[in-house]
């Protein structure tokens, strides 16, 4: 029997790539898809996957990817996402949000709708969306992401109802604070000092493992059972604003 195939897309690091790992120990094949080619390939070849280079905001490649993936999928972990910029609505940057509702929205229904044919007809396919407690709450500063990422929930719940008499399961898995190595970098386009005080004094955030783990567990539960979103924060974040710091 052939192992079962996973797409896990944002997968040249952080979650994504922790996820890669961690569905790999389950058994899936996972085809790792991403924008930096030596990335994925590096992950691919660590995790005996395979590699597709994939811009999901891009629909060619999103086109190319669906037909690497081939006509049977049984798991589709939609994490490719960002924030850019932390600047209040009256000083938005546009381009940034479009930026972000292009991947954290338009990348994810891409995606999906490219693969949808093959995760029905697995019999019993899997999307898990990689969300955030940013679309439940919102915070100064954050309109864009939050807005983009209540996209990505709402999206999800939508989804679900669409596809109630189909053999396939649709779930969130939304984190607070996470530290990983390029999320809050990227979001200040590269100021490490301000990517570090996202964190400071937090004794314990999550780990993009934690996360891993979490969207792993959802995506391998029985066939009947459908998660339909897991909040995951570290002890520390009580909410969005409310973080304790020693």
């Amino acid at each position: 029997m052939s192992s079962r195939l996973a797409v896990v897309t944002g997968a040249s690091s952080g979650i994504g790539a922790a996820t890669a790992r961690h569905l790999a120990r389950e058994g899936f094949e996972v085809v790792c898809a991403a924008r930096r080619t030596d990335r994925i390939e590096a992950l691919a070849a660590e995790i005996g996957g395979r590699a597709v280079a994939c811009d999901v905001t891009d629909a060619d490649q999103v086109a190319a990817l669906a037909e690497a993936v081939g006509p049977r999928l049984d798991v589709l972990v939609n994490n490719a996402g960002g924030a850019f910029g932390l600047a209040p609505v009256a000083e938005a940057d546009t381009d940034q949000w479009r930026r972000m509702y292009d991947v954290n929205v338009i990348g994810l229904m891409q995606v999906t709708r490219a693969l949808l044919p093959a995760l029905v007809a697995s019999g019993a396919g899997v999307v898990v969306n990689v969300g955030s407690l940013a679309g439940r709450t919102a915070y100064e500063g954050g309109a864009g992401y939050t807005a983009a990422k209540h996209g990505t929930r709402v999206v999800t719940e939508t989804l679900r109802l669409e596809l109630y008499d189909q053999p396939v399961r649709v779930c969130e898995v939304a984190p607070g604070m996470v530290r990983t190595e390029e999320f809050s970098l990227v979001r200040f386009g590269g100021d490490q000092e301000r990517a570090d005080a996202v964190y400071a004094g937090v004794a314990e955030p999550l780990v993009a493992d934690d996360v891993a783990e979490a969207i792993t567990w959802v995506a391998t539960r029985p066939p009947h059972v459908n998660i339909d979103e897991l909040v995951i924060k570290p002890r520390a974040q009580a909410a969005s604003h409310k973080v304790h710091r020693a």
